[in-house]
């Protein structure tokens, strides 16, 4: 991977107040979302800012012939969390507060110190700084063509942090049904938090199979672009833990649609990636969930996230409690603008 494309959607009132809201695409899709924003965008003016899943429904509506999922409602997801941001901005309050918040923190594991690419000694020198840095578990891949050399990096991961520390592992959907049911069997003895996507992340029925079959949790999810698709987990009690990600399903209005389905159906919560944003969704849950530290979007804002004791602090700054820094305008490639005093611009920061 060599790049992520973050979408941003800035928004105001005529009252003078804003927000501030943003999806992304791994790899390729930014340029889509931005097509698909630019051209529903204008069906937001006039509108009261507080009828937020009106105008979500408004704004699917006018993409209708595209979907409800993937990139069409990806791109809405930036303009639906700036439209939450405004709301929690303007009541003073950070959003897990707007939303309602079971907690002022959030268990917190890390991810991006154990890529398949890294030798092993890396991985656990890169375990030993997340637990130092405050962030409480650790996550590392699997799914080589080898599953005993998967195993033997768990073993040593396990073997060096002890039995204690929360350790996760993600196949990243690697696996076909008859591995994923050998390699989870003997991963049970490492005492895992979860085995995350270990089959193709629409396969609800597999996953619904090994779910009955260990002990250990399954978590999947991440990969799922609705709500109608993570109803299918749901459905199937295909997952211990979902893994929804806010600006892939459409934005917050989405997830909070998932989470009380999530909540009904007794399911551990740990959303993908974007902490900046599912720190305060998290926080809203009522089970205890999880929260990806992911420190790669760092450049674009000018706040930073307190990790501590292993948790994820929130912050007391309204809203989501970021704003863009001059590294994310000067990286900005095209822009447009819709509004009385807005003119549109294209190919500029």
């Amino acid at each position: 991977m060599t790049e992520v494309m973050l979408l941003f959607a800035e928004v105001r009132t005529e009252a003078g107040l804003d927000g501030l809201g943003f999806s992304y695409a791994k790899r390729a899709g930014g340029p889509a979302q931005f097509a698909h924003a630019r051209e529903v965008a204008p069906d937001l003016l006039g509108e009261d800012p507080n009828d937020i899943g009106r105008l979500w429904t408004k704004l699917v509506w006018a993409g209708a012939s595209v979907g409800r999922g993937g990139a069409a409602t990806q791109a809405l997801a930036a303009i639906d969390v700036a439209l939450w941001d405004l709301k929690a901005r303007r009541a003073g309050l950070p959003l897990a507060k707007l939303l309602g918040a079971h907690r002022d923190s959030v268990r917190c594991y890390n991810t991006s110190g154990g890529f398949l690419h890294e030798p092993i000694e890396r991985v656990l020198d890169n375990a030993t700084a997340t637990l130092e840095s405050g962030v409480g578990g650790v996550k590392i891949k699997v799914g080589q063509p080898d599953r005993r050399a998967d195993l033997r990096r768990v073993a040593a991961v396990r073997a060096h942090l002890g039995d204690d520390v929360p350790l996760m592992v993600d196949a990243n959907q690697q696996w076909d049904r008859p591995t994923a049911a050998r390699v989870c069997h003997d991963l049970e003895e490492f005492g895992l938090v979860w085995i995350e996507e270990p089959l193709d992340a629409y396969d609800a029925q597999g996953h619904a199979d090994l779910a009955r079959a260990l002990v250990t949790p399954v978590a999947t999810g991440e990969m799922l672009t609705s709500v109608a698709e993570h109803d299918e987990l749901i459905r199937h009690r295909a997952a211990d833990i979902l893994q929804p990600d806010a600006p892939r399903i459409g934005g917050i209005t989405q997830f909070l649609r998932l989470a009380t389905l999530a909540e009904h159906a007794d399911l551990g919560l740990a959303p993908h990636f974007a902490m900046e944003l599912h720190v305060h969704l998290a926080a809203a849950y009522p089970h205890e969930p999880w929260v990806e530290h992911f420190d790669w979007l760092y450049p674009l804002f000018n706040e930073r996230l307190v990790t501590e004791g292993g948790r994820m602090r929130l912050s007391d700054r309204p809203g989501l409690g970021i704003t863009l820094s001059d590294q994310a305008r000067a990286w900005t490639v095209d822009t447009v603008a819709f509004g009385e005093h807005c003119s549109e611009q294209a190919d500029g920061p």
